[in-house]
């Protein structure tokens, strides 16, 4: 015979799962929909414990809390956006596009203007706490590539002509940044304009990308060397695996 507690624990969990896929089905990111978005996630966890919600539905989930005030944001299947995301644009900002199962974690700030715009491709993850800014040049960034917290990317800069406060200096900008497949961007990464990152490509902690980086290397530092090409046996020119 079946213990009368877990029959109990079973309906609970059936009637929990009906409440939020309920409420997240008529969630999203404005109006009315931000308080279908703050029932479904009552009582489960911050952070990851949240990223669940998402594949309830289609359509993904857009965190309470998170800020999404684009007109011409287009977001795959299953994007997760979490507390406190900003997703903004200033004046001529262009489009933002999110590919299926893009997750984005707490305190993100996105943003574009200029003409600038952003893609970012299926199944990356950008932790809390990064920084995209896609003004005049575009940022792409692609699939499965992991962007850790803190990470900023800036497709432009001020000018710095003598004689003119930095503030009253026209913007300007190298060229678009991308990013490869698969890259990794470890803990506090500056990628500035013009650059390509490629698929594959690891870039430690802190570092500052300023020029190219090639497929599947390693790289480090301020501005960002490569160290070691991912999976090249010591004193040998050929590189013997690609990114998995």
């Amino acid at each position: 015979m079946i213990p009368v507690s877990h029959v109990v624990a079973a309906v609970r969990r059936r009637i929990v799962s009906r409440w939020r896929g309920y409420w997240v089905r008529r969630s999203g990111p404005r109006g009315p929909a931000r308080i279908a978005a703050r029932l479904a996630a009552v009582g489960t966890p911050p952070y990851h414990g949240r990223e669940f919600l998402s594949y309830i539905d289609p359509r993904g989930f857009i965190a309470p809390t998170a800020s999404v005030s684009k007109s011409n944001l287009a977001l795959g299947q299953h994007v997760f956006i979490g507390d406190y995301v900003i997703v903004s644009s200033g004046p001529d900002g262009g489009p933002v596009e999110f590919g299926d199962n893009v997750q984005l974690y707490g305190d993100t700030f996105i943003h574009t203007e200029a003409g600038g715009k952003l893609t970012i491709k299926s199944g990356t993850h950008i932790q809390p706490g990064a920084y995209i800014v896609a003004c005049i040049s575009e940022i792409r960034i692609g699939r499965n590539v992991e962007i850790a917290p803190r990470c900023a990317l800036y497709s432009y800069n001020h000018g710095m002509a003598p004689g003119t406060p930095i503030m009253s200096q026209p913007l300007e900008s190298k060229g678009p940044i991308t990013i490869g497949d698969y890259a990794w961007l470890g803990h506090g990464v500056i990628v500035l304009s013009g650059v390509h990152i490629g698929a594959g490509a690891v870039i430690g902690a802190g570092s500052v990308v300023a020029f190219d980086i090639p497929d599947n290397a390693i790289a480090t530092g301020n501005p960002a060397q490569v160290i070691k090409i991912r999976g090249r046996q010591r004193g040998s020119r050929d590189i013997l695996a690609a990114t998995s």
